[in-house]
């Protein structure tokens, strides 16, 4: 056996270095068709590109009988974007299969960039690193520059002269352009609006990023397009009414710019942007939620708008999304397996459903969850708190009832007529690629009520960790913030429903519990205990599996790629033997809109034949899985044992239970001193970590961007920007 060992050593090291290698070129072609994207951006506006570039362009492209004009838009525009979401996917499937411990070591070379992922606190903002302001501000030099360049070139060509055959007056010929280049930068900002919101994107995740932490990005980008949009289409009424052209308006032209296409497009977006407004949005969600579907009024009229040919400026992100989307609605249509509910007096579930060996997720991760007794349209965001590791066979959500959807779930289930089974289907999980926490000496985590919960997947990976890897974990210190005492039941949360390995005791975790609006502990008479509701689920309830298997970055990179060529070969024979023979490469015979309702038809095929096959093909593969979880048959427990906080005096009844306990101090009547207890500990590294109320998360960014304690490293997870 030791001889087979020493042999199959330097094999696995010749994998991984040849592994390592693929990754490197991969993320080089990444780094290189990124930096070339962007620059083709900073110069599209300049001289050069128009009269010197785009002709020799034209020459090459616009004499196909295939893709006419349209091939300069899908090459330059389309393509580009495409090609970097497959090298993505490449790139993830790479990263999974390497070695599990990678992760650390390339935790410590971001050690490095410490200085430039600390927080700030701008007002409009939120909390951002100093890496994302950055990037911030150079994608408003980029539209900025792009507009400047734009009128720089074009008011002076605009004289007395140049003016007088049409009749207008000066000030009006430069409104009309600048409102022409309004729109031409907004579709900058359209490009990458729908990027940040593609859940399962290989783009966000190749980059570090997550589609739930990079909704804010989403947010900037649409206040930006809106704005741009709205001026753009202000700055056109106020010119047309002023040449008193205000015709125009009710303009749906056969083979050129429909000016009633953009105005209904941007009627739709005004609607979608309104109810965005933080003060809408919370108090009116579903509001919100319902009129955010206008987006796909919005990309159509848009598209009708400007033809097309253009539209590819803003297609590749689109593409993407839509992929995303229809993923999403395939895993949605089954119901899945819901095996038990753990219902917690302070209005809070944690729902436990049946998941597949194979389907394994990283701390921190979130799932939308839709229960159609409830609401068929509904989907809301959960954090996952099981450890796909430490459960291989469960996993685990949980939902604080301040909503209505919540609420009535809570009733629904709490009730003493509760329901044997319960319809849900989900999407997801969606989170990081990798985690970094293993690079610290110590974990300080900040809660506030339920913004404990992404902390629970935390703590229960880190059990696994130390159970399975015999490696260093760090310390952890759980600093939770409750209104009641009722509250500190989601304490018991941080154990798994089946119990946890005895390695819980060896975990360093320390627990500083505070209740705020309470002086002393309510009596135990006065106590409402956890209990445990198990379903019966129907026997085609499914277990949960990954949509797309276990590669599923290579299945996604298949199917973009494929379904783009789909599209590409029958947008060719399309033009070739259907557009061509009426239109021959003039643009001014066939009709637009019939041109883009034709592409989309074609792209929704392509995306729809493609992603169903992967779909079904994983799906038949995970079927045998799913077949040996069994459905749970006969009596099944209605009620748990007691709170281990609300039972201090009695005998623990397990042993991880009472090391949990043991490592807790309750305060009552008081708030943490954080910058007190931050600025105490002297570990070299301490990984800083919030999730609650925006003033906490705002207080704590303060702190450890103040840079009196060096050793203090911001970690970014807030769900709310």
């Amino acid at each position: 056996m030791a001889q087979t060992s020493s042999l199959s050593s330097p094999s696995i090291k010749a994998s991984s270095s040849v592994t390592n290698g693929f990754k490197a070129v991969v993320m080089t072609l990444i780094l290189v068709v990124t930096i070339g994207y962007f620059l083709l951006l900073i110069v599209t506006p300049t001289n050069r590109y128009r009269q010197i570039w785009t002709p020799k362009i034209r020459a090459h492209t616009a004499t196909s009988t295939y893709f006419g004009a349209q091939g300069r838009t899908l090459l330059l525009n389309t393509f580009p974007l495409i090609f970097i979401a497959v090298l993505g996917c490449v790139y993830l499937h790479l990263w999974k299969k390497s070695n599990i411990n990678k992760h650390i070591n390339r935790a410590e070379k971001k050690q490095k960039l410490a200085i430039w992922r600390r927080p700030i606190i701008m007002k409009g903002l939120g909390i951002v690193s100093r890496i994302e302001l950055g990037f911030f501000v150079m994608f408003i030099a980029l539209l900025v520059w792009t507009f400047a360049s734009y009128l720089h070139i074009i008011f002076p060509t605009i004289t007395p002269k140049s003016v007088a055959k049409s009749g207008e007056k000066i000030w009006e010929a430069k409104l009309e352009d600048s409102a022409l280049r309004l729109g031409l930068v907004g579709n900058i900002g359209l490009t990458f609006l729908f990027v940040p919101v593609t859940r399962g994107s290989s783009v966000l995740q190749v980059f570090g990023l997550t589609s739930e932490a990079s909704v804010k990005y989403h947010i900037w980008l649409g206040h930006i397009v809106m704005t741009l949009f709205s001026a753009h289409g202000i700055c056109y009424i106020v010119y047309w009414a002023a040449t008193h052209q205000l015709s125009e308006m009710l303009k749906w032209a056969k083979t050129d710019i429909s000016n009633l296409a953009g105005e209904l497009s941007l009627l739709s977006g005004l609607v979608l942007w309104v109810a965005t407004f933080p003060r809408i949005r919370r108090k009116m969600f579903e509001l919100f939620f319902y009129t955010h579907h206008f987006y796909i009024l919005f990309v159509v009229f848009f598209v009708f708008h400007v033809g097309i040919s253009y539209a590819g400026i803003m297609l590749p992100g689109f593409y993407l999304f839509m992929v995303d989307r229809y993923l999403r609605f395939l895993q949605s249509r089954s119901n899945v397996r819901l095996v038990s509910a753990r219902v917690l007096p302070c209005e809070t579930l944690e729902l436990n459903f049946s998941k597949s060996k194979g389907l394994s997720y990283t701390p921190t991760s979130i799932m939308f969850v839709n229960v159609p007794s409830i609401s068929k349209l509904q989907w809301h965001p959960f954090t996952i708190t099981s450890s796909s590791n430490l459960e291989p066979e469960k996993l685990s959500v949980v939902i604080k009832g301040e909503g209505s959807w919540s609420k009535k779930l809570y009733q629904m289930i709490s009730s003493p007529n509760s329901v044997d089974r319960l319809g849900v289907s989900v999407e997801g999980p969606y989170g990081p690629a990798s985690t970094h926490f293993l690079r610290h000496d110590l974990l300080v985590m900040v809660s506030g009520g339920s913004g404990i919960t992404p902390f629970i997947s935390i703590i229960r990976e880190l059990i696994h960790t130390s159970e399975s890897q015999k490696c260093n974990t760090p310390e952890i210190l759980l600093i939770s913030v409750f209104k009641s005492s009722q509250d500190l039941t989601m304490l018991d949360l941080l154990l798994p429903i089946s119990g946890a390995p005895s390695e819980t005791c060896k975990l360093g975790l320390q627990i500083e519990a505070f209740v705020t609006r309470e002086k002393q502990s309510t009596p135990a008479e006065d106590k409402k205990n956890l209990r445990t509701i198990w379903f019966k689920p129907n026997p085609s309830d499914e277990p949960i599996t990954p949509v797309l298997g276990q590669n599923n970055w290579l299945w996604l990179g298949a199917i973009i790629s494929s379904s783009f060529i789909i599209f590409l070969i029958s947008l060719g024979v399309l033009n070739r033997y259907y557009i061509y023979p009426v239109d021959k490469n003039t643009n001014k015979i066939f009709s637009y809109p019939t041109k883009a309702v034709l592409n989309m038809l074609i792209i929704c095929i392509s995306i729809v034949i493609t992603s169903s096959a992967a779909f079904v093909w994983n799906k038949r593969h995970s079927g045998t899985d799913a077949k040996q979880i069994q459905n749970m048959e006969g009596a099944t427990p209605m009620t748990s044992p007691n709170s281990w906080f609300y039972n201090a005096d009695r005998e623990m009844e397990s042993l991880p239970q009472q090391s949990l306990f043991q490592s807790t101090n309750l305060h009552f009547g008081e708030r943490p001193d954080l910058k007190r207890i931050f600025f105490e500990r002297k570990e070299s590294s301490v990984g800083v970590l919030v999730c609650g109320p925006k003033k906490m998360r705002h207080e704590v960014a303060n702190i450890c961007s103040s840079g009196l304690a060096s050793n203090l490293h911001f970690e970014s997870i807030s769900f709310s920007w």
